[in-house]
């Protein structure tokens, strides 16, 4: 097992993704809708094992950008109907978690 795989931001990122692909799986959204939510939840799982302090502190910023992309994207879905409210509201939850973790990661490396 990799150092990355034990981070609980790592796990609850990965989670998170695996939730957002049975999501497009289920629903088959348009191309450009699948395509940016699948894309966005990825990154924020894949660069959790950069090394030095910079690099880990841009990456997670950067994932945490990500994050805002995905709720964004559900918040969308859950305006037109896609997205059931109530399963909007789990995503929600996940994404204000993974924020949390990230925000808080950033500022330690600060």
């Amino acid at each position: 097992m990799f150092d990355f795989q034990k981070l609980e931001v790592y796990k609850k990122a990965k989670v998170f993704h695996l939730d957002c692909k049975s999501f497009i799986v289920k629903v088959k959204p348009d191309s450009y809708v699948k395509d940016q939510l699948g894309r966005a939840s990825f990154s924020i799982a894949e660069g959790s094992g950069k090394f030095s302090k910079a690099d880990r502190k841009n990456y997670f910023t950067t994932a945490r950008g990500s994050v805002f992309e995905c709720v964004a994207v559900l918040d969308i879905l859950c305006d037109q109907g896609i997205l059931q409210k109530e399963e909007f509201a789990v995503f929600s939850a996940k994404a204000d978690e993974l924020s949390r973790i990230l925000y808080a990661m950033i500022k330690n490396l600060s």
